[in-house]
């Protein structure tokens, strides 16, 4: 099973490319803001350099969200035009999922995996995660740190966490005993999100390439216009 994954759920674009679940190759562009034409230059390089063709390919999968309304816009566009194009089924996967698989091995069982992307002001999208199975404990909500956050969470054991979001979480929550930061930080990647849709492939899992929209989790918001006064 030849597997095309993209992700740009954040300011990291990429494609990766998995057969039978081993990854073959995976692009990664880190920028300021991602591009539709980023996006199918990488689709392109990782295809043609793993020296395979997009008509070679048997379903394609996204990074569903949370995160940048605008690149999930492009990502799952994307993902969904080169469906249409070469009659290919879609898979998708939580962001915040794929993000937890690039951690879920270093880590004991008993430890929960806390993956959150920075939203607005202190605010951050998250879900929890068992490091035994990468089953989902808590479904992705939008929450606003404070001092209070997670309390439950962290008196019941260690949590980590991790992803562009957590420095806001660190400022509160870093004296914390149970609380762990990593020092390095974990974006997500479509590497991961094909580890998943994998799995998602053999059970079947599949999206309607017509409808399916992207996982936002809030409406997008904008500044209401001021008045004009004449």
């Amino acid at each position: 099973m030849l597997l095309l994954s993209l992700d740009t759920s954040t300011t990291v674009c990429s494609a990766a490319l998995h057969q039978d679940g081993a990854l073959l190759g995976c692009y990664e562009l880190f920028t300021e803001r991602t591009s539709s034409a980023m996006l199918t230059t990488l689709i392109h390089d990782v295809v043609q350099h793993t020296g395979h063709e997009l008509s070679q390919l048997d379903a394609i999968a996204v990074g569903k969200g949370p995160g940048s309304y605008t690149g999930l816009r492009i990502g799952v566009s994307t993902a969904k035009g080169l469906c249409f194009a070469l009659n290919k089924p879609l898979l998708s996967v939580n962001t915040l999922a794929a993000m937890t698989e690039q951690l879920r091995a270093f880590y004991p069982a008993t430890y929960t995996l806390c993956p959150m992307i920075d939203a607005r002001r202190m605010e951050v999208y998250c879900a929890f995660y068992s490091a035994a199975d990468g089953r989902e404990l808590q479904a992705t909500a939008a929450e606003i740190i404070d001092e209070h956050s997670f309390s439950g969470w962290l008196t019941s054991g260690p949590v980590v966490f991790f992803g562009d979001g957590a420095a806001k979480c660190r400022a509160v929550l870093g004296d914390h005993p149970n609380a762990i930061f990593l020092g390095k930080l974990i974006t997500p990647s479509a590497r991961t999100v094909g580890a998943l849709a994998g799995a998602a492939f053999a059970e079947g899992r599949f999206e309607d390439v017509a409808t399916f929209e992207p996982f936002y989790l809030k409406e997008f918001m904008t500044a209401k216009p001021k008045p004009v006064v004449l």
